[in-house]
Parts: C-alpha cells; structure tokens; sequence
C-alpha cells in the first residue's frame, strides 16, 4: 500500500492546492438578489465538497471551505461548527471588528493539508454578510468559530494562513502536529 500524503488526498477530493493562482486572489463577490441562483450552486459545490472530505478526514474542530479552494473565484464559503451544530454559510463576509484579545492555536488548511501552523487570531470578530434575499447581515463570533470563520475570509481576500504567523514561525509538518495536537484550548 503506497501511503498517500494528506495534501495528494484533498487534491484527489477536488481541492486546489496551495501554488495556484486563484488562492492568491480576492474572490468575486455576489450582486445579490441578482446573482441568488448562482450563490445557492456554489453554496451547494461547497456543501457537496465538504461532505467528500468528511468521509475520508474527521474535523472534531470543525471545518470550512472556500469557493476558491474548490476552483471557484467567488465570495462564498461554508463553515461546519464542531459537534451538531448548523452549518453557517458566508456569502460576501468582511470582518469589520476584531477584539484587542488575541490567542495563537494551530491551524490546518485543506489547500496545505501536510503542514500546520501556530496562527494568531482575535478571540472575537464581527461580521458582515449578504443573504441571498440582499440584505446585510451581521454577527459576532468568538473563539474556534472566530477562528475557523476568521480563516475562510482569509481564503476571500486570497490570504493563506501562513500570511497571519509570526515572523521566524514556521509550518510544522502534519505527523509532528499528530504527536502534539490537541482541540483548541479556551480559559
């Protein structure tokens, strides 16, 4: 049996990996109403993309997904809080606040899956939104959800998270992760 490194995985599971060119760019965002059908097709590759992806890797700190992981260079991603929590979708978000408080935990990313790095993050953000109806929708997260939420956007903007570690940080490769990895922590 040839063992398959994680990141020839997700590539095998429709994942752009890191390198290519529509991961460094700012995805397209929705002219909602206008564009709704549009929006819901790719919240539903999206949907599709990370069922795919939880039948071979178990996210017991949740997960999301980009469009632009999934070769879409649009605004949306999906977010699938730990435990039985609804998905959330984000179609448009933009962090307009960011808490002072800041905490720094690991973080993997589906486009890199091999490594992962000790990033940075404000335990609190806002959000702003657009539904598929127009409207702006806004809402605060903290925390893990703060964190994998905060990482998506990222995604959007055509940030990896390597963009966000401190300097003289580096990715530490996935088995060493293996050995020290545990859930997100929170006083």
């Amino acid at each position: 049996m040839i063992d398959v490194r994680p990141s020839q995985q997700m590539r095998d599971l429709g994942v752009v990996q890191h390198g290519a060119g529509i991961l460094a760019d700012p995805a397209r965002a929705f002219d909602l109403p206008a564009e709704r059908d549009e929006a819901e097709r790719v919240a539903d590759e999206l949907f599709a993309a990370m069922e795919r992806i939880g039948q071979v890797h178990p996210f017991a700190k949740g997960m999301g997904i980009a469009a632009p992981q999934i070769g879409i260079a649009r605004a949306a991603a999906v977010v699938q809080p730990p435990g039985d929590a609804p998905a959330i979708i984000l179609l448009n978000p933009r962090v307009t606040t960011r808490a002072e408080e800041m905490d720094e935990q690991y973080e993997g990313c589906l486009s890199f899956f091999d490594v992962r790095g000790l990033v940075p993050r404000p335990l609190e953000i806002t959000v702003e939104t657009t539904a598929l109806t127009g409207e702006t929708v806004t809402t605060g997260y903290d925390r893990g959800l703060a964190r994998l939420i905060h990482h998506e956007i990222d995604h959007l903007d055509g940030l990896l998270y390597t963009a966000r570690m401190r300097t003289g940080v580096d990715p530490i490769p996935v088995e060493e992760y293996r050995q020290t990895g545990r859930a997100w922590a929170y006083e």
